[in-house]
Parts: structure tokens; sequence; C-alpha cells
């Protein structure tokens, strides 16, 4: 590494910012409202942006060792991008307490009422948009897998040898 592993801590950080960012530029930018499993399948990446970047400013090992666990963070990430665009496509059904997110509590019927009017429940199961035929949740799997095969691929390599002297100058 060092550099390799750095580079590719780096571009793991840049890619895990961008996902974030973007949903929240869908989510507050463009009136987007996330479900409930939208907004699960953020935490991966809130882990991993932290341990992306301890992975590129410290030594080979500790770097290692985050990467790895950036790894798994975004594997259980994709899987669960994986599970949500199944639950669009109708593959399985989505999780039963996904209908909106929460609020805060009504004080009387009344207020719960008005606010019934005035909160789009958004359900698990339907896409809010799609690229190419992908919902943001197929996406973000996809992207999930490559972050974290980059990641585990770093976090495994060993780097290159040192060079070794030419026979002539030893």
């Amino acid at each position: 590494m060092p550099g390799g592993r750095r580079a590719a801590a780096l571009l793991v950080l840049l890619g895990a910012a961008l996902t974030v960012g973007g949903a929240l530029v869908f989510e507050h930018v463009l009136g987007y409202v996330p479900c409930k499993l939208c907004l699960t399948e953020r935490v991966p990446y809130y882990l991993a942006i932290p341990l992306a970047g301890i992975a590129v400013a410290a030594p080979e090992r500790l770097s290692r060792l985050a990467l790895g666990l950036v790894a798994l963070v975004l594997l259980y990430g994709s899987g669960l991008g994986a599970y949500h665009a199944g639950a669009e496509w109708g593959f399985w059904p989505g999780p039963s307490d996904c209908g909106g997110g929460s609020g805060p509590n009504p004080g009387a019927v009344g207020d719960f009422l008005d606010a019934l009017k005035t909160t789009r429940v958004v359900d698990c199961s339907t896409a809010a948009w799609r690229f190419l035929g992908i919902s943001l949740a197929g996406w973000n799997a996809v992207i999930a897998a490559v972050l974290a095969s980059l990641a585990g691929t770093a976090a495994l390599s060993r780097g290159s040898p040192a060079p070794s002297r030419p026979l002539a100058l030893r």
C-alpha cells in the first residue's frame, strides 16, 4: 500500500459520501419521502464513512482492519438494498411495519386525524423512482456491493513486495 490501499479507502469514502448525499438531495431537494427501510439502508453508509476515513489516515494494519469492517458493513447494506428491491418487485413481502416515518405523537385524536390529512405514507414495497429500470433501493444494493468489493479487496491485499536489488549491486 500503502498508496493503493489509501486510494481504495479514499474511493470508498467518496463513494459512500456521494451515495448518502444523493439520498439527501432526493429527500430534501426533490421532495421524495423515504420509507422506513430507505432510512435503514443509510445506516451502513453512516458507519462506513468514518471507518473509511480512518482507513485513509491509519497505519497499514489498522487501515486493513478498518477496510475489512467497511466491507462487512457495506455488504450488509447491499443485502438490505437487495431485500428492499425484491419487496418492490413483489418477490417477497416487505417489512410489516413499513408504512411511513415516525413523527411526533399527536396529543389528541383530533390532532391525529389532522396529521393524517397532511402526512404522506410511504410504502416500502413501492418504488418511488427508477433509473434504467432499477429503483433507488436496487441502485443502493449495486453501489454498496461495489464499494464493499473495493474495500474488501484492499483490506485483503498485501501490497507489492519490496523491490529487490539487481544481483550486480549486491
